[in-house]
């Protein structure tokens, strides 16, 4: 039985003992093709609450950073992440007796901003008891050289990753999502990150509009060669706002089914070297936004049958 090297088994070989997750949702935070920078409404997919349990709804209205943009509300953000950071530890530390965490700024892209105000956002999270380190979702089009060597010399000290949303190699896929860039930034980016010595997670996005399993271990095998350290895998689920959910509901858009996502889930597993981390194997949301695939309701009975499927290929995740 070959064991998967996940999270859980990679912070506490190298910590001594499990690190958790602290997911963070800062206001403010947007992306390049929502702000029209290179695209207008976002991917298809993304109706950016449903990514953010954390998010306070007294938050100020509508404001949006991007890497020039003044920012008056830094203090408020800086509350804000405290805020988020002393509610989830007290659950996880009650609950599981948690001591070490990352922070993950989660939702939205998080270095889509002015470098002060990301240095005092991370230097912030940073400082916090118990905080090992960081993990910072982004895109390969709002990362930069700056931001780059600041997140280096940080790595000197803490655990620091890049989580990239690659979701697809296929440029005819990334239009089609209104990604806003090519697989040719995609590589661009990552090969800088890695100058840079920086350990770098994908996320992967199985059942994307118009994508065979063929063409998702294709995106795979591409990260693969770029030399990304991890991975994050996950179904296509529709939720409502979104372009997507208009495509669903029209019927030009059939979401992933349990059965095929878990199969090529486990032929993706199968093309992993054994050093090569992975993060995350499932995806839902347990409230009235989704619209489909029901299977994407319940977490636990999705990673139930997707366990039990690893199980039978030889796997332990």
């Amino acid at each position: 039985m070959r064991e998967i090297l996940t999270a859980g088994r990679y912070f506490k070989r190298k910590f001594g003992e499990k690190v958790y997750k602290i997911p963070i949702s800062i206001s403010g935070f947007t992306c390049p093709n929502i702000d029209g920078t290179v695209a207008r409404g976002g991917c298809v997919f993304c109706e950016n609450e449903s990514f953010s349990p954390n998010l306070e709804h007294n938050q100020p209205k509508r404001f949006f950073l991007s890497p020039t943009s003044e920012n008056p509300y830094l203090e408020f953000q800086l509350v804000q992440l405290e805020a988020q950071y002393k509610k989830t530890k007290k659950v996880l530390a009650k609950k599981f007796g948690a001591q070490k965490f990352i922070i993950y700024f989660q939702s939205f892209t998080n270095t889509y901003a002015p470098l002060a105000t990301l240095q005092a956002l991370y230097t912030k999270a940073l400082s916090f008891e118990g905080v090992v380190g960081l993990s910072i979702g982004t895109r390969t089009d709002s990362i930069n050289e700056e931001v780059l060597t600041y997140l280096a010399e940080l790595s000197k000290s803490h655990e620091i990753w890049v989580e990239y949303g690659v979701q697809s190699s296929s440029d005819e896929t990334l239009k089609r999502i209104n990604r806003g860039h090519d697989s040719g930034n995609i590589e661009k980016y990552i090969a800088l990150t890695h100058q840079y010595g920086l350990k770098m997670c994908a996320h992967v996005i199985f059942g994307l509009p118009g994508e065979t399993p063929e063409m998702a271990l294709e995106s795979v095998k591409f990260a693969l060669r770029l030399g990304v350290h991890s991975f994050k895998f996950h179904p296509l689920y529709v939720v409502k706002r979104t372009a997507l959910a208009n495509d669903f509901k029209k019927g030009e858009f059939l979401p992933i089914s349990e059965e095929c996502y878990i199969q090529t889930l486990i032929e993706a597993i199968k093309l992993l070297p054994e050093e090569v981390m992975l993060q995350r194997v499932s995806a839902g949301i347990e409230d009235e936004t989704l619209l489909s695939p029901d299977w994407c309701y319940t977490k636990h009975q999705q990673m139930f049958n997707i366990r039990q499927a690893l199980k039978k290929e030889g796997f332990m995740y």
